[in-house]
């Protein structure tokens, strides 16, 4: 008997372990994709709220921080299960065209005008963000954009437009095809100008030296943000139970609140403001 022993102390263990494997699998967190814009990502608001829904509701989001052109085409492939951006007549489209259920305000913040200290356009002395366009192009003052289809690069190209400015050939206008933080340090390298979304700017000022706020609080800089669950029907793999979780979550008193909030300590200003 003794020498059975050991091989029923095995066999003990081996269904032990698989009782726990399948435990352990009953309860693992489930995965949401989320397309955002790299504002959010870079702001750092995502790092200070995701984590909460991740333990709260047991999901573990894999984030895709890209441009908003990006992820709304993310989106169209079935590739995310929810979108947080902020190109307002894209993300109509987006929710009209049937890949996404409907379309929430989450918050807004505001876009700037950054450039050199040196102020070579000064445009601190214009009244308004097509006078500063005008004054970048009348001086040949270096614009650095982002030029990669993101809500901020849509929303330079409408004002651009307002302005009946073409930008296309001139030598002072840098199209680099890259995200808000890249954008900004190739600015303050080149002590060119650029429009950028606040909080971005505030979170990164500290390794931009040469770079100031030259122009703000135009009405036509306000920058909202909203929140699209991707429609099921458009994709099979679609977690719409997860997204819509992820839309209430964002929506609730507790991270509306945290939201309003964020970046008070830090900054000394709110990089976000809400609807209601």
């Amino acid at each position: 008997m003794r020498g059975y022993l050991p091989f029923i102390l095995i066999a003990l263990m081996i269904s032990g372990l698989l009782l726990g494997c399948t435990g352990s699998d009953e309860e693992a967190t489930e995965t949401l994709r989320l397309a955002t814009t790299t504002s959010t990502y870079d702001s750092g608001l995502l790092d200070d709220i995701i984590p909460i829904f991740e333990d709260k509701a047991n999901y573990n989001v894999q984030i895709i921080s890209v441009g908003t052109g990006q992820a709304l085409e993310i989106g169209r492939r079935g590739d995310a299960d929810v979108l947080l951006v902020h190109a307002l007549e894209l993300e109509l489209e987006f929710v009209e065209a049937g890949y996404g259920t409907e379309r929430y305000d989450v918050m807004y913040n505001d876009l700037v005008i950054v450039g050199s200290t040196e102020d070579p356009a000064e445009l601190h002395s214009q009244n308004s963000v097509v006078d500063t366009l005008i004054a970048i192009q009348e001086a040949n003052a270096d614009f650095v954009s982002r030029g990669d289809d993101s809500g901020t690069h849509t929303k330079e190209m409408d004002l651009w437009a307002i302005a009946n400015i073409d930008t296309e050939g001139q030598a002072w206008y840098k199209s680099l095809g890259q995200g808000m933080g890249e954008t900004l340090t190739t600015a303050n390298e080149m002590k060119a100008y650029a429009l950028t979304d606040r909080g971005t700017y505030l979170a990164m000022q500290n390794n931009l030296p040469n770079m100031e706020i030259s122009f703000e609080g135009d009405e036509n800089l306000n920058n909202p943000y909203g929140i699209i669950p991707v429609n099921p029907e458009s994709a099979s793999s679609i977690n719409y139970e997860g997204a819509q979780a992820l839309v209430d979550f964002f929506l609730s008193d507790e991270i509306q609140e945290r939201i309003r909030e964020f970046g008070k300590d830090q900054y000394g200003q709110p990089l976000y403001k809400l609807f209601k």
